[in-house]
């Protein structure tokens, strides 16, 4: 039922954001050089790495300054990706990722593998799941980049606080997954785009 869901809304949600995917493309391009999508190995169900796409909201080859952003004006983001990283509008793409089958619409996000390779056995329970576009962890850390904006040591501080927390919660989403609990964080993920 999950599987179906994700495939109906995936093509739906394609088919009704296909002029705000139009627009973003065109602003991205005029904005800054380089490619309209972004692409990141990301590690998926069962340890398998995948492709996770994004609208892309950085300068190119700025990953290879660090994995983490940091703050609401990182150098590294580019104008227009200020404002798709503020809304989360990079992250439409990944409804791509869905029809695939590498990702749901709701599940524990996906990590890179740098950092997966430092889950304790417990945690590597949520690459057991599909990941997903949405999750408990992303609704409470919806101002992740501002928190470690004002780390001392930024990436310590989302090894060590942040990511520990993300993956109890997404533990937590594990225990209790449902229809409709999927349901609830989807409108709550909703609700924090339009009201952010």
């Amino acid at each position: 039922m999950k599987r179906i869901f994700d495939i109906v809304m995936s093509f739906i949600g394609l088919l009704l954001l296909s002029p705000v995917f139009l627009f973003l493309a065109v602003w991205i391009k005029l904005g800054s050089k380089g490619p309209v999508f972004y692409r990141q190995t990301r590690v998926g169900k069962n340890n398998k790495d995948f492709q996770i796409y994004k609208f892309r909201s950085m300068y190119i080859d700025s990953d290879k300054g660090g994995l983490i952003t940091i703050g609401g004006r990182d150098p590294r983001v580019t104008r227009s990706g200020y404002y798709i990283r503020k809304y989360k509008l990079d992250e439409f793409p990944q409804l791509i990722n869905v029809i695939k089958g590498e990702m749901s619409i709701v599940g524990p996000r996906p990590e890179v593998r740098k950092y997966v390779n430092l889950y304790t056995k417990e945690q590597l329970r949520v690459i057991e799941v599909r990941p997903g576009i949405t999750d408990i962890a992303s609704i409470k850390y919806r101002n992740e980049n501002e928190l470690l904006e004002k780390a001392e040591n930024p990436e310590k501080y989302y090894i060590e606080v942040v990511m520990q927390d993300k993956l109890k919660y997404n533990l937590e989403y594990i225990g209790q997954q449902s229809f409709f609990f999927d349901i609830k964080l989807i409108l709550n993920t909703l609700k924090l785009i339009v009201f952010r």
